[in-house]
């Protein structure tokens, strides 16, 4: 692990906050059990909802004309799941692409690379089409790289690789959690320790470390953690600590819930 001290994007939020409305749901990566999965189609509205999926993510360009008819969503049970992907920021700032995020009440970000999804989304018209989804009662979830970009600030961003904390010139997320930097695949990579000299540097930052098979369901300022394995907590001047499945917390107070 890499840690650089240069930043060129500062948090300035008081303190961390969850969305206004609307739900997330955030996975660590790995095989995600139908705890997870099924949650998140609730939270869309059932096997009916309109579902995007977007694999931006990914190292591929192109993607399968059946990409979405075989995903994991539709093998749960989704039937209207739809792929929205580009590598050209004008297409993602314009009225045509954005009107698929506008019909859907779910999307779903897969995992890969997440500075790939700065590239393509941050500041554009999916960008905000995403916000005004959660405003909307929607729920936004991803896995690995769909997880860290969930946040507000970006870990791992670098495009030269993943084991650089934090890069001069990818730290923004898509801030659907404000003021919170998220980690993910963390004890099954041995990244325990990775976020500690983050919210050092950063002492207003919330940090998360989801592990595999694992996820926090959000709602508001509070989360709960679903799966198999467990999410670690780190703030400013303590040491971390971790939840497990069944276990809430809340992002504001930075504490744990009943």
């Amino acid at each position: 692990m890499r840690f650089l001290s240069t930043c060129l994007f500062l948090v300035t939020l008081e303190g961390a906050t969850g969305p206004a409305k609307g739900h997330l749901v955030i996975a660590g990566g790995g095989k995600l059990g139908p705890e997870i999965v099924d949650r998140f189609i609730a939270l869309a509205g059932g096997p009916e909802a309109s579902i995007v999926i977007i694999p931006t993510a990914d190292d591929r360009d192109e993607f399968p004309a059946d990409y979405a008819a075989t995903s994991f969503l539709a093998k749960a049970g989704a039937k209207h799941v739809t792929t929205l992907h580009t590598r050209n920021k004008v297409d993602s700032d314009t009225e045509a692409f954005a009107a698929v995020i506008r019909k859907a009440s779910g999307v779903w970000f897969t995992g890969g690379r997440h500075w790939r999804l700065v590239d393509s989304y941050l500041g554009t018209k999916v960008h905000r089409e995403l916000m005004a989804l959660l405003d909307r009662g929607g729920v936004i979830g991803g896995t690995s790289a769909g997880a860290t970009i969930q946040g507000s600030f970006m870990v791992r961003g670098a495009r030269s690789g993943n084991t650089t904390m934090i890069d001069k010139e990818y730290q923004q997320g898509l801030g659907f959690l404000q003021g919170v930097a998220i980690d993910q695949h963390l004890l099954t990579r041995k990244r325990e320790k990775d976020m500690l000299p983050v919210v050092e540097l950063h002492p207003e930052l919330l940090g998360l470390g989801l592990d595999e098979g694992t996820a926090i369901v959000v709602t508001g300022d509070r989360f709960e953690v679903v799966g198999v394995s467990k999410v670690a907590i780190y703030e400013h001047g303590k040491t971390y600590y971790f939840l497990s499945a069944g276990e809430r917390f809340d992002i504001g107070r930075r504490v744990k819930a009943e």
